[in-house]
């Protein structure tokens, strides 16, 4: 069975930035926010560390795959036509890379949700051979080495020191920042839009069809499914199965989030379906029935052409182009980015 990665490694973790507090507004409409931000506070040179790290090489082994080379900001932080992840020496992980946003409402990470904190999520990336490939001691001594960390560091936790525990909750604030909330749909519902005939009729299917494991406002019930994919034969991937060792857990994987999907292909926990036609011709004719299969799914979803083309039209209301052009998330090498509010 898959161990969870353990919170104990964040004992002590209640470090508390001297530097200025930046607040975290939760959208309207949204749920409270899950993530515990007493324990790690936003603050701005936290949030401007933990970008730098986020863009920078030092954190893998070869120094050519920072976090942001599979997760990137024009395609709401996935890999954009990449069916799965990619690293070190010309490898390949074993799933796609699910876009970053919204994370402050998710209390488990990754298709299976074997990660139980976003403050150690991190480390499964850095440590993986075939993503980032590197050592914890070894990304401390480069960083302890590096010009700007050391000073970069006191001002973001009040001390000198550079340790994990630091670069996760750093790389944390960033990343717990990246909230999406302003697409199209969500000026329509804060009364900013109208949608058109097609977007509206759309939205009306979705509602009767997909809402039940896509709830607003997240549009994910963060909830793991077996949607009738057969295994791949080459990655023998059975999801949710691998954490919990459970039979019942087959062929489940975490509902993605349907935010942004126009930006975030290819689909799938393992990136098999290339557009979003396939994805809704999967529900429509394509799902294997299995003894776990969700029992939502047991006839499929039936849709006509004319479904399938207004869902399309809606699904498009959910780009944020605010979030995926937010200068405040873009590589710090790309400019003098700071925080001002």
């Amino acid at each position: 069975m898959k161990a969870f990665l353990l919170l104990t490694i964040l004992t002590g973790f209640s470090l508390i930035s001297l530097k200025t507090p930046l607040p975290f507004p939760v959208p309207k409409g949204f749920p409270p926010p899950v993530y515990k931000f007493e324990n790690n506070p936003i603050t701005k040179s936290g949030f401007e560390l933990g970008r730098k790290l986020f863009y920078d090489g030092q954190l893998s082994k070869d120094g050519n795959f920072p976090c942001s080379s599979c997760h990137q900001q024009y395609a709401a932080f996935s890999t954009y036509e990449h069916r799965l992840s990619h690293g070190f020496n010309n490898q390949f992980s074993a799933r796609n890379a699910p876009g970053l946003f919204n994370l402050a409402w998710e209390k488990e990470f990754h298709w299976d949700g074997s990660i139980n904190h976003l403050e150690v999520q991190p480390l499964a990336p850095m440590l993986n051979p075939h993503e980032m490939a590197e050592k914890l001691d070894h990304i401390i001594y480069k960083l302890n080495h590096d010009k700007e960390y050391p000073a970069l560091f006191n001002n973001a936790f009040g001390s000198p020191g550079i340790t994990t525990k630091r670069v996760l909750l750093a790389l944390a604030q960033f990343t717990v920042s990246l909230v999406s909330a302003d697409s199209k749909y969500d000026k329509m519902k804060r009364g900013e839009a109208v949608f058109n005939q097609y977007e509206k009729t759309g939205y009306g299917i979705f509602q009767e069809k997909c809402e039940g494991c896509h709830k607003e406002p997240l549009f994910t019930d963060l909830s793991y499914r077996n949607t009738g994919l057969e295994v791949d034969s080459t990655l023998l991937d059975y999801g949710r199965m691998h954490v919990t060792g459970k039979k019942e857990d087959s062929l489940k994987f975490k509902v993605p989030s349907l935010r942004n999907v126009f930006l975030t292909s290819p689909y799938g926990h393992d990136g098999r379906f290339s557009t979003i036609s396939d994805v809704l011709e999967h529900y429509n004719i394509g799902v294997i029935q299995s003894a776990t299969l969700d029992t939502a799914l047991r006839k499929g979803i039936a849709l006509t052409d004319n479904d399938k083309f207004y869902l399309i039209q809606f699904l498009g209301t959910l780009t944020d182009t605010a979030f995926v052009n937010n200068p405040l998330y873009k590589d710090p090498a790309s400019g003098r980015l700071t925080v001002d509010r």
